[in-house]
């Protein structure tokens, strides 16, 4: 093992000395596995061990990185052994992989928005001690999803038509079971797919990292932590809401953001879920998911985490992996 020294200012060093692995992604290609293990520490400078590097890097001081919870870049650095393929959707072709298992059971692996489908392997590794098959997928207009008009998000609403084709692609393979990992705005698409009449009795179980519950709520907490004020989220929901503002600023038409809000719709919700949520997510509130839990405590389990947005797993992966694996097998597939 090696160690990675970086020179931060207060946001950065408060992450890089934060308990938990991570990864650095360098700007120009390559990763760096980060331990928990820091081996020196000063007012300018943190030195953290290394576990893992992308063949070929050779880092040195001056380079530039982004501090990242996606920890394995690509299946093999998962210990998974996955296939390439394609989910032909509306959009177009999206890439995904699939590692093998259980051919009646599957789990479909959502990532988040400004992520990409490598954030999800975490999660496959849950699934892959319970035997399930995994389909790690992507959707339109991310880094690796086809491009659709302007590029921007729908914030789950169209990126759920590509989703679907994925469990169209599961059940023509002999998947009669479905269990759904959504991460941030992947559990928007999750509980949306959920919700649909003709998955009644497929979608088995929903496991929700850091999930967005309400889409105002969270626009509003993102406007805060951008230093506005909490009122101009409330301006800028007419502009997803209303069909020709949404249009206006290049959206392909409005998003039903009411039908995103689960803390309001608890009653609709028929699937069991296990929610694993931070305390210290900035960017999507754990209250909402205290929310939904106390509104439906029949069919929601909340387990927290000192952690930030979508990083439960980072903090403490082997409980993150047991808390998974354990309720699955209490309230997944039969």
């Amino acid at each position: 093992m090696t160690t990675v020294a970086a020179g931060i200012g207060w946001v950065i060093a408060r992450r890089l000395t934060a308990p938990g692995i991570y990864n650095l992604w360098f700007k120009h290609g390559g990763w760096v596995q980060l331990s928990t293990e820091i081996v020196d520490r000063g007012p300018t400078r943190v030195a953290r061990r290394t576990t893992g590097t992308a063949p070929g890097l050779t880092p040195k001081t001056g380079d530039r990185a982004s501090w990242s919870g996606i920890y394995y870049a690509a299946p093999a650095d998962a210990g998974l052994h996955a296939r390439d393929i394609t989910i032909t959707t509306p959009a177009g072709p999206c890439p995904a992989w699939r590692i093998d298992g259980d051919p009646s059971t599957w789990a479909t692996h959502v990532h988040g928005l400004g992520s990409t489908h490598a954030g999800t392997l975490r999660g496959v590794l849950a699934a892959t001690d319970l035997g399930y098959t995994s389909l790690v997928v992507s959707y339109r207009n991310t880094a690796e999803g086809p491009l659709v008009g302007t590029g921007r998000t729908a914030l789950g609403h169209t990126e759920t038509i590509d989703v679907d084709e994925a469990i169209g692609y599961a059940v023509r393979r002999g998947a009669q079971r479905i269990v759904l990992f959504g991460w941030s705005m992947g559990a928007v698409i999750a509980l949306q797919l959920a919700d649909h009449p003709r998955h009644q009795g497929l979608i088995a179980a929903l496991v929700l990292d850091s999930p967005v519950l309400n889409w105002t709520e969270v626009i509003k907490t993102n406007c805060v932590r951008s230093g506005l004020p909490a009122a101009a989220g409330h301006l800028a929901i007419p502009w997803l809401a209303s069909g020709p503002l949404a249009r206006a600023v290049g959206l392909p038409g409005r998003i039903p953001l009411r039908s995103f809000d689960w803390t309001s719709r608890a009653a609709d919700l028929t699937t069991p879920a296990l929610i694993l949520h931070g305390t210290r997510d900035d960017s999507v509130p754990v209250q909402l998911s205290q929310a939904l839990r106390d509104a439906r405590p029949d069919l929601i389990e909340l387990e927290t985490f000192d952690a930030g947005h979508t990083l439960c797993w980072n903090t403490d992966p082997d409980r993150w992996r047991e808390a998974v694996t354990s309720w699955l097998k209490s309230h997944g597939p039969g």
